[in-house]
């Protein structure tokens, strides 16, 4: 298991005004507070707009940039995009416009209930989404970036109800692999619940799960300030691929928007790892 950084490159510039650890920790909280804010406002204002399910209208194609070697784009599976809790497609603006003009054209946000009060329901919903797109597409296998609950909701679909089949590369931005114990107030949602340390939902996932063929990727930030305790949202499991990566300076509603993250998301979709179909055509993975 692999367990990277991708640092704020500002918070030396603060160090430099506040020396000492104070101004590592003050100055980043401050700043990670501030961002959070701000995105949460962006947000409050993008929400009507993604409460609808999307139309599956085909999109208009994007200029890639050719800086980067990638793979070739109709290897490329399609990428599906999960929301996190009492949130819905529109968290991921950004982040599809992101991925498009780095040449992933078939990009969905899925939207579920936010009357839903139970993970494997959703986990099953989200499997008849991803069959669908299948079909529809004409592709075997798709990718998945999940937010928070949202990454809960594809892990379980992959590990209790053979989603391991259709998700080639499952992403997590921030999501309580081994539970979170903040906002106890809240635990009168059952979805709550569920994300509790211990719950009945954590233990199922952390059951064996031999020769599951999806590759994990975790993101997950020094500064979440809804992972109880932090090291919650990295994946600890001997029976999975997956890798670790640590987010410095920022919070939980910023992993979805950050430039240095999509990049992050951008190079574990395009990498070619054995087994992939696109591994057959050659070569290796270059990520500008």
């Amino acid at each position: 298991m692999k367990v990277t950084s991708v640092a704020d490159p500002l918070l030396p510039f603060c160090q430099r005004l506040i020396p000492g650890r104070i101004a590592g920790v003050s100055v980043g909280l401050l700043k990670a507070t501030a961002l959070e804010l701000a995105i949460l406002a962006g947000h409050v204002l993008l929400y009507p707009s993604g409460i609808v399910q999307e139309r599956r209208a085909a999109e208009t194609p994007l200029p890639a940039p050719g800086a980067a070697a990638q793979l070739p784009a109709e290897a490329k599976p399609p990428v599906v995009l999960l929301h996190g809790f009492i949130d819905n497609r529109s968290v991921f603006v950004l982040l599809r416009r992101n991925l498009a003009q780095h040449g992933r054209q078939r990009v969905e946000s899925l939207n579920y209930s936010p009357l839903t009060c139970d993970i494997r329901t959703a986990a099953e919903l989200l499997g008849r989404h991803i069959e669908e797109i299948c079909e529809r597409t004409g592709s075997e296998r798709v990718d998945v970036v999940g937010h928070s609950l949202g990454g809960l909701i594809a892990r379980y679909y992959v590990q209790r109800l053979g989603g391991d089949t259709r998700i080639r590369t499952l992403v997590t931005l921030g999501t309580p692999h081994a539970g979170t114990r903040v906002a106890p107030l809240a635990n009168a949602h059952p979805i709550v619940r569920q994300m509790r340390p211990g719950s009945e939902l954590i233990e199922e996932l952390s059951s064996p799960a031999p020769g599951c063929r999806t590759h994990f990727v975790s993101f997950w930030s020094d500064l979440d300030h809804l992972m109880d305790p932090l090291e919650s949202a990295c994946i600890e499991h001997p029976d999975l691929r997956a890798e670790n990566i640590r987010v410095s300076g920022i919070g939980h509603l910023a992993l979805p928007v950050h430039p240095a993250v999509a990049s992050g998301i951008r190079q574990a979709l395009d990498t070619v790892r054995p087994g992939d179909p696109s591994a057959a055509q050659g070569g290796g993975l270059t990520v500008a």
